[in-house]
């Protein structure tokens, strides 16, 4: 996310439609929080295994940055659009 190699934005956004969907609606909501984080960590376990790693520069297999080139772009242009579609699988199963 933001050419940091650190979490995968496609996790980072399924992370946030877990919240929005399942998060704290009032201050004192510990059910809410405890659903959220437990259907959070489910995601998480799931998308590591399909994929191994949340972290993009594993995932991508190189530290993308500001002076990536064609190639690195070759590259994220082929994996990223299969790691948004396993997300959007998971958050569709366990929002079900």
């Amino acid at each position: 996310m933001g050419k940091t190699g650190e979490t995968c934005g496609a996790v980072t956004g399924a992370l946030m439609i877990i919240s929005l969907k399942e998060g704290i609606v009032e201050k004192e909501d510990s059910p809410s929080k405890d659903g959220a984080a437990a259907l959070a960590e489910k995601f998480m376990k799931e998308f590591k295994t399909r994929n191994t790693s949340v972290v993009c520069r594993e995932l991508l297999g190189f530290q993308i940055g500001p002076d990536s080139g064609a190639d690195e772009y070759r590259i994220i242009s082929e994996k990223c659009p299969r790691f948004v579609r396993v997300a959007a699988e998971i958050i569709e199963d366990i929002l079900k």
